[in-house]
Order: C-alpha cells, then structure tokens, then sequence
C-alpha cells in the first residue's frame, strides 16, 4: 500500500493501524529528505548543477592540507613581490608607474593562462552563463586593483618598508568605516575598544619613525583603503552562488581594465626618455620576476579566501605583516627606533584583540537574533 493510500483509508482502520501507518508514511519522507541531502553533497563534489557554486570546501580552516599549502604559498610570494618591489624602486631607480603597468600586464597574461591551465587552483564550473553585471564587477576590481598597488609601490618608494607594512596593519580602521558607510553596520563596544590600541601604535610608530615622509603615510593609508574594499568584493563575488567566478577571472579581467586604464596614463606620468637610459637586462629580468611573483601572491590569496573565514584570514594577513617587517629590517638594515618598535607591537596586539573582538562581537549577535527558522519552530 502507497502511503498516500495509507492516508486515504486511515479512518477505516483501528488507533492502532492509524498509527503504524502514520509512523511509516513518517520514515518515507525522512528517508527521501536524507536521499535529497546525499544527492546535494554529490552535487557539490561534482561541482553542482546549472549556475550554483560548490561551497564543499568553504571555510574549511587551515587543519586541512591544501588551505596550508596555499597559506604557504601566499607568505612565499608575498615576501618576494614585497623585496623585488623595494629592490627596483630603490637600488635600480625605476618608475613606479611603468613598475605598476608591468605587474598588472605580466598577471593579466598569466591570468589568461590559468583559465584554460588551471594549475590547481581550482575546478572549472561548465556551462556558465555570466551575469549581466559582469563587466561592472571586474572593472570596480580592476580599479581598486590599480589604487592598491599604485599606492603601495609609491609608499615604499618614500618610506622604510617596515614602516609602511606597519602603516598597512591599520586595516582594521578601514573595514570598522567601510562597513559603517557602505553596509550601515554598526560596530559593538568590544570592537571599537580593541582600535584603541590600533590608532595608539600607528601614531607612536609614526612619531618615532626615521624614515617618515608625509606622501608615504598618506599613500599607505590609501593603499590600506582601496585593499580593504578591495577584499570585500572579491569575497563576495568569490562566494556568489548565482555565478561560480573562479581566480583566473579575477587576475585576467581586473587587471586587463587596470591595464587599458593606465597606458593612457603613461603619456603624461612616464619620462619615456630617461626610462630608455635605464632599461637594461638587470632591470627587465626583476620586473619580469617581480610580475610572475605578485600573480602567484594574488591567485594564492584569492584561493585562500575561498577556504578560511574572514576572520582567519584577517590573522593570517596580521601574522604575514609582522614577518615582512622584520625580515625587511634585517635584510634591508632599516634602523628602528625603541619606540618605533613599540608601536610596531602594539598595533599587531590591536588587531589581534580587533579580530578576537570581531568574533566574538558575531557570536553575541547570532546568539541574541531570531532567525527565521527559529519563528519556524515557534509556529
């Protein structure tokens, strides 16, 4: 007997029977509500069906072995892009512009490389219709792309690496005002108490920096600005469910409207003639490395970003920062001020209460909000 059948004819039957009947009608539905769930999960291992995207590996943590490996890999090439960086503006002389335009070209090329060779970053989603907006996405991108790297190769074109590394770490300050003045949120008292320490040690760094310069402070307060909205949309492209947008997307279009933005650019920033004095094998051989090494730290990141939460990568930005600083000190012998240091260590301790306070302030508002399953339940 069907179970609808056991519906129709449980008034001719005793308590009893009306029991069994509604208890195996009961087992039917849960058992095809966990064959649904099982054939979602194999959904998402193959990569889902139609437009959605596999969210199997989303916010995993890093006690798994590929969001190590990546995590590895970021720190790897951050370190580098960072030296090579500091090396051609300082020691070669180069243009920050025509520096900016190369990286931003090198990775466009290597972006267009991995939409065909992923290299395992990640799995190809077929039959994908792109949405509407599409264009607008990577061109904001690719905007914010332009002014996070612009600025920061300006920064250290005027400041002590460490310093501006340093300066970087008040990222905190930037994301509590971005998601007050684009999201409207508004930040709980452990939060705000947390960027007192933040502010504190910037201003004590900055004071008793050798190496300060006023264009640099500002450029890397730019920088911090642009990387931090920056991270947002991509996260949030990253983690759209109506488009699966994989990192080769994200290096290839951003940096191919970066690009055309720029060479116009050129025109009236680049001293194409001086630039030709300087030009030499050297020079062409570290801005090639230099290319190569920031697309590995930018697909590394982005990789990452679709495995740990943004509280996990915040700490992972937070630990990367303080290593390049004071390898940058040794390898660059960037003199270093007592109070200088102790500002360095306070702004590290500040944004590592800020993400403590971050959590736990989400763990107090998911706790005391009611959710639409919960009025479910209550109904």
């Amino acid at each position: 007997m069907s179970v609808d059948a056991g519906y129709y004819t449980a008034s001719h039957h005793s308590p009893g029977t009306r029991s069994r009947q509604l208890s195996l009608s009961g087992i039917k539905m849960e058992e095809a509500e966990e064959q649904k769930l099982l054939d979602g999960k194999k959904e998402d291992r193959s990569g889902g069906k139609g437009n959605f995207r596999s969210n199997h590996n989303q916010n995993i943590g890093l006690l798994h072995r590929r969001p190590l490996i990546f995590l590895a890999l970021w720190y790897v090439f951050s370190g580098i892009t960072l030296f090579l960086n500091k090396y051609i503006l300082s020691y070669q002389n180069a243009d920050p512009h025509v520096l900016c335009g190369m990286q931003m070209f090198i990775t466009m090329c290597c972006g267009l490389f991995q939409l065909y060779f992923p290299l395992g970053t990640y799995q190809p989603v077929a039959a994908q219709q792109r949405p509407q907006n599409f264009a607008k996405n990577m061109f904001i991108l690719g905007l914010l792309q332009l002014g996070t790297i612009m600025f920061g190769l300006v920064a250290i074109y005027y400041v002590a690496v460490s310093f501006a590394e340093t300066v970087k770490s008040s990222a905190p300050l930037f994301t509590v005002l971005i998601s007050w003045l684009i999201l409207g949120e508004r930040t709980g008292v452990f939060v705000f108490v947390s960027l007192i320490p933040v502010m504190a040690g910037l201003a004590l760094c900055s004071s008793h920096e050798l190496s300060f310069s006023m264009m640099g402070f500002l450029c890397a307060l730019a920088t911090n600005l642009c990387e931090c909205v920056q991270s947002v949309v991509s996260k949030s492209l990253l983690s759209s469910r109506s488009y699966a947008y994989n990192p080769a997307e994200l290096q290839f279009y951003p940096n191919m409207a970066a690009v055309m933005l720029q060479v116009p650019m050129w025109y009236f920033l680049v001293d194409f003639a001086k630039l030709q004095t300087k030009l030499d094998k050297n020079l062409i051989s570290a801005i090639f490395l230099d290319g190569i090494s920031f697309h590995g730290q930018t697909i590394t990141a982005y990789v990452l970003m679709s495995y740990i939460s943004p509280v996990t990568y915040s700490v992972s930005n937070t630990v990367k920062r303080a290593f390049l600083i004071w390898l940058s000190v040794l390898l660059f012998g960037n003199p270093v001020t007592l109070w200088s240091g102790i500002g360095t260590v306070v702004v590290f301790i500040g944004v590592l209460l800020y993400n403590q306070a971050t959590n736990e302030d989400a763990r107090r508002r998911k706790q005391f909000s009611i959710t639409q399953d919960s009025l479910t339940a209550i109904r």
